[in-house]
């Protein structure tokens, strides 16, 4: 299931253990971040997800010996966006009320 500010299982590529912690490696398409399992799969919008924290995930990252730019790369498949569906407009009949006033 799509959620617009929670993370959901899908999202998450995989577990991170960092200074004694568990976090969990999670994508979405502004790119990698980092959260913890209680926010996972619940209807709670994420505060990891839209935190300041998240700009230096690739530096911790990079210190736990992942390569951030592969693991982007590789599961860019998982992100999930859902579109807006627009009101459909007749471009006949649009011309023709411009062409009224």
């Amino acid at each position: 299931m799509y959620t617009r500010f929670g993370t959901t299982e899908e999202m998450v590529i995989q577990t991170v253990e960092e200074n004694n912690a568990t976090f969990l490696l999670a994508i979405d398409s502004t790119g990698l971040y980092m959260t913890t399992p209680n926010y996972v799969g619940k209807q709670l919008a994420d505060t990891n997800r839209y935190s300041a924290a998240r700009q230096n995930v690739n530096e911790r990252l990079r210190a736990l010996g992942l390569n951030p730019e592969e693991l982007w790369a590789n599961n860019q498949n998982l992100i999930k966006s859902e579109t807006v569906s627009a009101k459909k407009v007749n471009p006949l009949k649009a011309s023709k009320r411009g062409s009224k006033a």
